[in-house]
């Protein structure tokens, strides 16, 4: 059994961690929120865009290479993480899902697909395991702005532009509620013929100068949209799963204290029961 000053020292200890893992939740609480009012904030004018694409899309027979389907010899993966732990499974499910799809597709071949990631832990992660790292951003805020992200979603859009990636990928966290979240698999690029078909509220309205000159500024910026929403989305998703993780490490931490005080008392009930023997002992010895 361990000594009561052993025991009194991990009590000590523990609740210093509580006191960190508290504070880290309330931390992640107000950014939680913050984040959340950015990705709603964000729905309306991703909603606006579409039904932009929507309109001009359907009444266009563009070519615009960000609509056409080709062969795959390349494949790019935007791959959204964040730059802390202590975030419970946040990263690790994201990583999983995205490693799996490349041992799937590619065979863990680096020539037929690389990797731009965001934030240092994918980085970490990747680099440390030899996967094909082409770009990363690091160091991004807590409440990121779009000129932020903007050079690595423009690298992601030319790249497919150029003929480098035949197919774009998007590995993100979705927000669902404070205690669930999702990973998801997005194609970015090729652009779905489903996404610019269907009816809009635009679609009678006259478009200056034709329809195609539009679709040449408005995909890619398009594309950069679903990119940054998606961040947003995810840093929503890392202050929830955050939050989440420290108050279960606080709960746990809490509920072993208990066990050590438990522990503490019967160690020092046993080394009273001890003392007071060896008094009646030595007692009866002088009788």
């Amino acid at each position: 059994m361990a000594s009561l000053r052993e025991i009194k020292g991990r009590i000590n200890s523990t609740k210093k961690t509580s006191q960190i893992t508290k504070a880290m939740h309330m931390v992640s609480n107000s950014k939680l929120r913050r984040a959340e009012e950015n990705a709603k904030s964000f729905y309306p004018y991703m909603n606006k865009m579409q039904e932009a694409i929507t309109a001009i899309g359907s009444n266009s027979d563009s070519n615009h290479p960000m609509l056409q389907t080709r062969p795959v010899k390349k494949t790019g993966y935007l791959v959204i993480t964040c730059d802390k732990g202590l975030a419970g499974p946040y990263n690790a499910n994201i990583l999983k899902s995205v490693t799996a799809q490349i041992k799937e597709r590619h065979n863990n071949n680096p020539a037929e697909y690389g990797i731009l990631v965001i934030g240092r832990v994918g980085r970490d992660f990747l680099r440390s395991r030899g996967y094909n790292v082409e770009g990363e951003i690091i160091g991004l805020s807590d409440q990121p702005t779009f000129k932020s992200i903007k050079e690595i979603s423009q690298k992601a859009v030319s790249r497919f532009e150029t003929g480098e990636y035949d197919e774009l990928y998007m590995h993100f966290s979705h927000f669902i509620s404070v205690l669930e979240q999702e990973v998801q698999e997005r194609k970015i690029l090729p652009i779905s013929k489903d996404e610019v078909s269907g009816e809009s509220s635009l679609s009678n309205y006259e478009f200056e100068p034709d329809q195609d000159a539009i679709l040449e500024v408005i995909l890619p910026q398009y594309a950069e949209s679903l990119i940054y929403g998606a961040i947003l989305d995810g840093k929503a998703s890392e202050h929830a799963s955050r939050m989440t993780a420290m108050k279960n490490a606080t709960d746990n931490a809490k509920e072993l204290i208990d066990d050590l005080s438990l522990q503490y008392n019967r160690a020092r009930q046993a080394a009273i029961t001890q003392q007071i023997t060896e008094i009646v002992g030595g007692a009866a010895a002088l009788e």
